[in-house]
């Protein structure tokens, strides 16, 4: 399934083609719904379902937001700040990091106090929502520059741009409905299988920032 419209440059108009179908596996396979799960039930395991479905949508929320104005204006916008992809990639990678250090040494648990447990609660769903799960997680340098690279086979076409708006509503939104069938996953799991999940899953996410590191250096060099 493909849109056409016209991209308004100069006196001439080219026919501008967009392949629907292919952006959204291709951002299906970026975001890679079924993988993210086992990481939210990590990031989450300490919450509630209600906290949990929370985090879902405004993860869900901000990387679609994040996603949208990276087709829009992202490539300008690291143009004009003079911010490469590999940068951005490096910086992703080291605040995942931390994140991963915290996951598996039970620092995020650390934090947690039970006289305010209400505010806690929703400053915890805010800042879980916010980072890792929507970026660098979803919204990621892998999705972010996809987005973009489709974008530019959008062009500047309205018709072509709106179809890549939905895209990635659609895409984001395979996201929300594995993260609110992710509770179903833990229940099984019990406390114990948690635990280790988040431990592993820790670790795991670690090799991923180390991974985000290197290839940013390696396109640096190259």
């Amino acid at each position: 399934m493909s849109c056409t419209g016209r991209e308004p440059d100069g006196g001439g108009a080219d026919i501008v083609t967009f392949d629907v179908v292919s952006a959204l596996t291709t951002l299906i396979v970026v975001l890679d719904p079924a993988g993210l799960a086992p990481s939210f039930i990590a990031l989450t395991a300490d919450m509630s379902r209600a906290e949990q479905g929370a985090v879902a949508r405004r993860a869900s929320i901000n990387a679609a937001v994040i996603l949208t104005a990276a087709a829009l204006v992202g490539d300008w916008l690291l143009t004009r700040l003079g911010i490469g992809l590999p940068a951005f990639r490096i910086a992703g990678g080291l605040l995942l990091f931390a994140t991963a250090y915290e996951m598996v040494f039970e620092r995020r648990d650390d934090r947690r106090t039970g006289t305010a447990e209400a505010p806690a609660s929703a400053e915890r769903v805010r800042r879980v929502a916010a980072f890792p799960l929507s970026t660098p997680l979803m919204a990621g340098p892998g999705a972010i520059t996809a987005t973009i690279l489709l974008a530019a086979r959008a062009g500047h076409d309205p018709v072509a741009l709106g179809a890549l708006v939905g895209v990635i509503v659609v895409a984001v939104g395979a996201c929300l409905a594995v993260f609110l069938l992710a509770h179903q996953v833990e229940r099984a799991l019990g406390v114990t299988g948690r635990i280790l999940l988040a431990r592993l899953l820790g670790v795991l996410l670690a090799a991923l920032a180390v991974q985000f590191v290197v290839d940013g250096i390696r396109a640096l060099a190259g």
